[in-house]
């Protein structure tokens, strides 16, 4: 990044909240509002016409959703930084927008030094998340339970990985999210499990789970 103001691209269906930011951040010396975007498509689009340094972007929006649009932009043009601004605190929400590249995520309730901060760390290649944010994620790591390599021997690394996190009631949405695998190879790795520990379902996996200590 040059001493240029940082173009930003707002992508939000509130139009109020929208406009209401677009001001906010139109008003900070450095910072240029470079456009808006309604909805998913829109960002992809807008982005693309404009190449913005950094992207505003809401998760819940009609049509395509903040974070195909977040996965599409960043796919095309790599060097735009994607800040997620959403409502959602869900952990599979704040896992996948990572997975498709964001490189920061706040809360709505986020205030305007924060939110700054955060288009201006991205936008030099950092990554950044609000303070309430980075607590859940180190909760989410820290309720990961450690897979003994002792543990169920005929299993590999990552599916003993896996079992640990089902045996922890997370769900095949959650385990890719939180381990960056799509949840087809979630699915496959579960299935193998299956197979190996001879178990017929989920729920008697994780009861053979739990008994050897994984997942409590």
């Amino acid at each position: 990044m040059s001493d240029e103001a940082i173009r930003v691209l707002l992508a939000d269906d509130h139009p109020v909240y929208r406009d209401g930011l677009a001001v906010l951040l139109g008003s900070i010396p450095g910072i240029e509002v470079a456009g808006t975007a309604a909805d998913g498509a829109e960002a992809v689009q807008r982005a693309a016409d404009l190449q913005p340094d950094v992207v505003v972007m809401d998760v819940r929006m009609p049509g395509l959703d903040g974070i195909e649009a977040t996965r599409r932009i960043v796919a095309d043009s790599p060097h735009v930084g994607i800040v997620v601004l959403t409502m959602s605190e869900e952990d599979a929400t704040l896992f996948a927008a990572m997975r498709a590249g964001a490189r920061g995520y706040l809360l709505k309730g986020a205030g305007q030094a924060e939110i700054v901060r955060a288009i201006r760390a991205v936008a030099h290649g950092e990554a950044i998340f609000g303070p309430a944010v980075a607590m859940r994620v180190a909760e989410f790591f820290q309720s990961v339970p450690a897979a003994d390599d002792s543990v169920f021997p005929q299993l590999t690394p990552r599916e003993r990985e896996i079992l640990a996190l089902v045996a922890a009631g997370r769900s095949n949405t959650q385990i890719a999210s939180a381990l960056f695998l799509s949840q087809k190879t979630v699915r496959n790795n579960v299935s193998n499990i299956f197979a190996k520990l001879h178990v017929a379902d989920r729920a008697e996996a994780i009861v053979r789970a739990r008994d050897a200590g994984l997942g409590r």
